[in-house]
């Protein structure tokens, strides 16, 4: 995606250049739960993970393919995220959470209606 910036040249608005980029940002996470049910709901298109215990999550949102997500654990301890209800991630079984670790930062990607990749950081 172009910088909000670059988009905001061809006289578009700062808000819409910013939704254009999927630029809505939760610095403040909270997890929540240790079940999918109890997960937190993520709902800014990059989330930044800033509380938590461990064993407790995050579920991605339901959305349409081609669709991402960012997740950031700015935590100290290991946190689950989960994908909506009925969907996957990577390998793991439906309905499964895949372990996010201390400081490490996921891209997720649904390239259908029940199928989400991951792409993890160092």
């Amino acid at each position: 995606m172009p910088l909000a910036k670059n988009v905001m040249g061809a006289n578009i608005s700062s808000g819409k250049a910013r939704a254009i980029n999927g630029n809505n940002i939760n610095a403040a996470v909270t997890a929540a739960g240790t079940t999918q049910g109890t997960a937190a709901s993520l709902t800014a298109d990059v989330n930044v993970i800033t509380t938590a215990t461990t064993g407790q999550g995050v579920i991605l949102y339901s959305g349409v393919p081609g669709d991402d997500q960012w997740v950031f654990n700015n935590t100290l301890v290991d946190i689950r995220v989960y994908p909506h209800v009925g969907a996957k991630v990577n390998q793991v079984a439906t309905n499964g959470a895949f372990v996010l670790a201390p400081q490490t930062c996921s891209h997720c990607k649904l390239i259908n209606s029940t199928q989400w990749i991951i792409n993890l950081s160092a």
